[in-house]
């Protein structure tokens, strides 16, 4: 191979890295436009990207690896953790088994290959194997609904999930350990701009922890997810072993203020650094989203096509979804969640926040 040839490939090799450290998957390798340049050197708490709503369902992707390739900000599964299985399984409205495009494959040779409706240790074991066959992808927001919370007296608790996690995705995975590094808890890191930037994340899943539909409804049920996920964090800090912690509780729901306030125990309260509402909500005005980003908090902007003027939830113009992008970007949100999946060419957006 001559100069110019090894010159020609190594130029190429450097863009591509450049491109995935940003945010996006080149263009070609799924369709997706790679992110602005405008993003980089951003923190990535600084950025703005778009999510997909429960990514898991085989109508918008027939596996969840197609998901993975869309270049989408954020994918959320829905987890059920009840009695009537024997797993943490992965459906929308189905408590007793999976419904799902989730495959279990161990190896990039699997992907799209094996059967699917798996429990969310094949979902994991997908994400796996794709990260190893795109080891610089974009920072992926993983967003788990627990439909039911947790289940800790059937092996279903906080630190089963830790170990879940851990032993699929391994240092894939971002942790709150290492966003709290050299801070007392996660909200003193984040106001000091602990948060990497998106460059660092390459290669990287960010879990975050809401409390599900049922559990919410359940009027029996006083210890939701994100609470008892704080609880267990804080448990963790205090016996130096923060380390082991593998996913971020979410504060669910949009409301004026510090929305942790809810949480009677004020020491529970440092340790949420991410807002997980209603898009209508934070762009209304009634919300000050300019405080979630003056203070590097993730601010999760849900139902993104209901601000008003609605627009189409599956299927907007590409036009409408940029600018809903560009207004809730505006609006300080780091992900803008729709089901845009028929646009990967907004999936794949990154811009800065608050601009």
């Amino acid at each position: 191979m001559g100069l110019r040839s090894r010159t020609g490939t190594a130029v190429c090799a450097a863009l591509a890295a450049m491109t995935l450290a940003l945010g996006a998957t080149p263009a070609g390798a799924s369709g997706a436009a790679p992110a602005p340049r405008s993003t980089e050197g951003l923190p990535y708490a600084g950025s703005t990207g778009v999510g997909v709503h429960n990514a898991y369902e085989k109508a918008k992707y027939p596996y969840f690896a197609d998901a993975l390739d869309s270049g989408a900000a954020m994918l959320e599964l829905d987890v059920w953790t009840n009695f009537f299985g024997s797993s943490w399984r992965v459906a929308h409205s189905n408590p007793f088994g999976n419904d799902n495009n989730c495959e279990n494959a161990t190896t990039p040779g699997q992907l799209r290959t094996k059967p699917r409706n798996q429990p969310l240790a094949g979902c994991l074991a997908d994400i796996r194997s794709w990260h190893d066959a795109h080891p610089g992808h974009r920072p992926v927001v993983l967003k788990l609904e627990l439909k039911d919370g947790f289940a800790a007296n059937l092996g279903r608790g906080p630190a089963e999930l830790d170990a879940l996690l851990t032993g699929a995705l391994g240092d894939a995975v971002y942790r709150p350990g290492q966003l709290a590094a050299g801070h007392p808890d996660l909200d003193t890191a984040a106001r000091a701009g602990a948060w990497p930037d998106r460059a660092a994340l390459a290669g990287k899943f960010i879990v975050e922890l809401i409390p599900g539909t049922l559990e919410e409804g359940n009027s029996s049920d006083t210890l939701w997810t994100d609470r008892e996920y704080a609880v267990h964090l804080r448990s963790l800090a205090a016996q130096g072993l923060l380390a082991r912690a593998a996913a971020f509780p979410a504060v669910h729901r949009a409301e004026p203020g510090d929305p942790r306030t809810r949480y009677a125990d004020a020491s529970l309260r440092p340790w949420f650094v991410i807002f997980d509402g209603d898009a209508s909500a934070y762009a209304g005005g009634s919300v000050d989203s300019g405080w979630y980003d003056r203070n590097h908090y993730l601010l999760i902007a849900t139902d993104a096509h209901n601000v008003a003027p609605a627009i189409d939830s599956t299927r907007p113009t590409e036009a409408q979804a940029r600018d809903r992008l560009a207004l809730l970007a505006g609006r300080h949100a780091t992900v803008v969640s729709a089901d845009w999946y028929p646009l990967p060419q907004v999936l794949a957006t990154v811009v800065p926040r608050g601009r």
